[in-house]
């Protein structure tokens, strides 16, 4: 009788309890097996927040592999509005105050006039200065239209505002005056004026005052009555000799024509 031989059985792995055995786990206690270690709540917390998500660059943030971003809350502080002005301290009313009398000024003071006559018209009007007349003026005492170019070529003949008198510095003061080589007339010769529309009466006067007597769109011719035909350049040294229309003629806009010579000359 022949023994035929049996195959060994095949090793059997045994592993936990209640799960079949697995190779190379001898007696169900695998050797890779891990212990258990017990962490504090603190670690578990921040572990789970890292795996739950992390801030990306934009300041999202991400829950995990392909999650959707999650969306950003900004909290804003409304600051309380202040009035104006802050903690300023407030401005105290000012009280009107009652206008003053008007203070007198230099126009109500009073000097006494000096009498001016005889005096270099220059002098005299410094003098009357500083008594404080400032509206100071002066003429030609001869009629003859001339200004008073340079003050000291000329003296005082007359005065309108009588010497001695106490009259308010804010009156003007006016002086008749000739040349200091001239002799002042005994009255001062007014300028002659176109009255009632009729030519006035020229012989002897200037030819400026002539022409200022009249209308001033009038033409005017003035001619050299001596024999020298001069020109007539500076007419208030020129006395009219002849005029045409002759003195008492009614003035409607016609020509007129003067025939005159130098002061100092005889009228031919």
């Amino acid at each position: 009788m022949s023994h035929h031989q049996q195959p060994p059985a095949p090793p059997t792995f045994v592993g936990p309890p209640g799960q079949p055995g697995q190779p190379g786990r001898p007696g169900g206690k695998p050797g890779w097996a891990r212990k258990r270690v017990a962490l504090p709540a603190a670690c578990l917390v921040f572990l789970v927040g890292v795996g739950v998500g992390a801030a990306d660059g934009d300041g999202r943030q991400k829950t995990g592999s392909g999650a959707a971003p999650q969306p950003t809350v900004t909290v804003t502080e409304t600051a309380e509005a202040k009035p104006a002005g802050g903690d300023a301290e407030p401005v105290e009313p000012v009280e009107p105050v009652e206008d003053e009398k008007p203070k007198a000024g230099k126009d109500d003071e009073k000097a006494k006039v000096p009498d001016f006559v005889g005096m270099g018209l220059q002098s005299a009007q410094d003098r009357a200065q500083e008594l404080g007349f400032h509206g100071l003026t002066s003429h030609d005492a001869l009629g003859r239209d001339r200004m008073q170019a340079f003050d000291r070529n000329w003296k005082v003949c007359s005065q309108n505002v009588r010497a001695g008198s106490s009259t308010s510095t804010g009156t003007d003061l006016d002086f008749g005056t000739v040349k200091l080589d001239e002799t002042c007339p005994a009255k001062d010769a007014k300028p002659p004026t176109a009255e009632n529309g009729k030519m006035p009466d020229f012989t002897g006067k200037s030819v400026k005052a002539a022409r200022a007597a009249l209308d001033s769109g009038t033409s005017i011719t003035v001619d050299d009555a001596s024999a020298e035909d001069r020109f007539v350049f500076l007419e208030s040294n020129w006395q009219v000799c002849t005029q045409k229309p002759a003195a008492g003629t009614a003035l409607k806009g016609q020509p007129v024509r003067f025939r005159a010579v130098k002061f100092g000359e005889s009228c031919p």
